[in-house]
């Protein structure tokens, strides 16, 4: 369902302090009003600082893009809260997918699918694909189950440049800051995400990452 709301630059940017193990309700509440609204949300994944927008309203996601002068030719993976909207956004759910699922979500690998024909456009890029994951952090988790809906979960850094995994770094990188910073404390650092295409097969490593590429064969082969 979309909930096409104009993104706004003018919003100003607050930030909290969350713990990472057991984030407060109220602003995991709060974040998802924000991200109700259209606006665009800092928060912690296990390795790195994500940007959490409504997958749904193109508005929120071309913020996403303005804040990381992302350019539309790169897709923008999501987050969900759990497999079903795997059936949903994706066109065909194999049984490699299936065990990749199994074995690593929630966590820190994200699969790459053809997406259903009902999956908007501004997610795409014109690739036909979407990436999806279920995320492990329990901040990141908790958005995503109250929000119900897909939330945007790219890295909280300008596109191209470092990855950030403080509060700090973040504000050092980005020009226009989210409407909402959720501080969890310096996270872990290094890599994202490992990206697996599942699409086709035998399925292609597009991003070594958290997940060692040796795991991911051992669950495909």
């Amino acid at each position: 369902m979309s909930r096409e709301r104009p993104a706004s630059l003018e919003w100003g940017s607050k930030t909290f302090k969350i713990d990472p193990a057991f984030p407060d309700p109220a602003l995991i509440a709060r974040a998802c009003d924000i991200i109700g609204s259209g606006g665009v949300v800092a928060f912690p994944t296990m390795s790195l600082y994500g940007l959490g927008a409504d997958a749904w309203n193109r508005h929120a996601v071309e913020k996403v893009r303005l804040i990381k002068r992302r350019p539309e030719s790169k897709p923008v993976l999501l987050l969900v809260k759990d497999v079903s909207f795997v059936d949903r956004l994706a066109r065909k759910v194999g049984d490699t997918a299936r065990s990749l699922i199994e074995h690593f979500w929630p966590g820190d690998i994200t699969l790459v699918f053809e997406a259903d024909p009902g999956v908007p456009g501004h997610l795409l890029s014109g690739s036909g694909k979407i990436g999806l994951r279920v995320p492990a952090h329990p901040v990141a988790r908790a958005i995503v189950e109250a929000f119900g809906g897909p939330v945007t979960g790219t890295s909280a850094n300008l596109s191209g440049s470092k990855s950030c995994y403080t509060m700090e770094m973040v504000r050092e990188s980005l020009g226009v800051l989210p409407d909402l910073m959720l501080d969890a404390g310096p996270l872990r650092g290094g890599v994202g995400s490992t990206v697996v295409d599942v699409s086709v097969s035998p399925p292609l490593i597009l991003r070594e990452g958290a997940v060692c590429a040796k795991d991911v064969m051992a669950v495909v082969t």
